[in-house]
């Protein structure tokens, strides 16, 4: 592992214990400040549709003028972000800290883009997936820590805890170095990605997959809390749970071709929401969410799949694309997962569990066939 790669370790782990501290207890704390679980369901959309709007934008900038500085940009713009939830006393002003917060996502494209640059011998599915692991290893610390500090000292403590660590995260990103401009043959250009007709296949595959494993997730929180009669603290320890498992499921997902630990990844999160839906007491519940690291295990995995698709130097601009289908389905998802859970909170579960069983079929018949590196 070279040096950037050890940097941007270290900036994730940071940050990761930082967005474990508050991001699960979101839905929580708008609760507190006067929400509705419909309207948190609007507001998770609107996050959605922030972090839609920048994909593209970033992948393509990142293609033409380099992938470190909007690394830094989204990192302080979380730093920020962390600091106007931390200074608010109510709705209006968290959601837009909130939103703000959204519009970091724009940094997913570059960093996926500079770590398989950066990787070496590396093949790109592990790349990616271990890079994810230090961030997931980083959220094992913060649910724990942020379920404590909002039991004693209440949820806004934990935004302003959160703060700091950002600033420690954004030091570590400040020390990776630039990597040069992809660039291709002006002789022989690559194929747009809209005539791309085999990327365009396996967007609409991991667009289902995406709604399919995140539609019993946005409210989960509130059913854990408000149906399940859990502590902030026992909820705490169910993130912690799942932050971990997001470690473990990563790396062994990892270590398999992509269009093999795909499917498998995607399973493991029919069995989270079979778990929320059919389980009792806390050990089960940290089961389930241990098993849910399959959904951000799958994140890679498509990416590692697409990248095969396209030439070198449209790798910014492809992986924002399959970042905005991804958020076009966080936009869509929490408003309709809001609207099930005030008719009854359980109905989400079963609904998620026979989508997943038919997006794991459709990824098995029509993901990419050729090995991946």
């Amino acid at each position: 592992m070279n040096r950037n790669l050890i940097f941007i370790a270290l900036a994730l782990f940071t940050w990761g214990i930082g967005e474990g501290m508050f991001f699960n207890f979101s839905p929580i704390y708008m609760q507190q400040l006067g929400s509705d679980p419909q309207q948190i369901g609007v507001i998770l959309g609107a996050f959605g549709a922030a972090m839609a709007i920048t994909h593209i934008p970033a992948g393509r900038l990142a293609d033409r003028i380099g992938r470190r500085p909007m690394l830094i940009a989204a990192w302080f713009l979380g730093m920020l972000s962390a600091v106007i939830m931390a200074l608010a006393t109510d709705l209006t002003v968290f959601v837009a800290g909130l939103l703000v917060y959204g519009l970091t996502a724009f940094v997913s494209s570059s960093l996926s883009s500079y770590v398989t640059a950066a990787r070496g011998s590396w093949t790109v599915g592990r790349a990616l997936t271990l890079t994810t692991a230090t961030f997931s290893f980083g959220m094992t610390f913060g649910p724990a820590l942020g379920g404590w500090i909002g039991d004693h000292y209440g949820l806004r403590t934990v935004y302003a805890v959160t703060a700091g660590i950002f600033a420690v995260s954004n030091i570590a990103i400040a020390f990776i170095a630039n990597q040069p401009v992809d660039h291709h043959d002006p002789d022989a250009p690559p194929a747009r990605l809209l005539s791309n007709t085999r990327l365009l296949n396996f967007l609409g595959v991991a667009g289902l997959a995406v709604f399919a494993m995140y539609l019993a997730q946005p409210l989960t929180p509130n059913f854990l809390e408000g149906v399940k009669n859990l502590s902030l603290s026992e909820i705490g320890w169910v993130f912690t749970a799942g932050a971990f498992g997001n470690v473990v499921i990563s790396v062994l997902m990892g270590q398999l071709p992509p269009r093999v630990s795909y499917p498998i990844s995607q399973a493991l999160v029919g069995l989270f929401a079979l778990l929320m839906w059919r389980g009792a007491g806390l050990p089960l519940f940290a089961l389930g969410y241990f098993l849910l690291g399959g959904f951000r295990a799958a994140r890679p995995l498509a990416l590692a799949q697409a990248r095969e698709l396209v030439h070198g130097s449209q790798m910014g601009v492809t992986y924002g694309v399959m970042e905005t289908v991804s958020s076009i389905i966080f936009i869509l998802t929490p408003p309709l997962a809001g609207f099930l859970f005030e008719r009854d909170p359980y109905v989400v579960y079963p609904l998620a569990i026979g989508l997943i069983g038919l997006s794991v079929i459709v990824s098995i018949l029509f993901a990419p066939r050729h090995p991946t590196t």
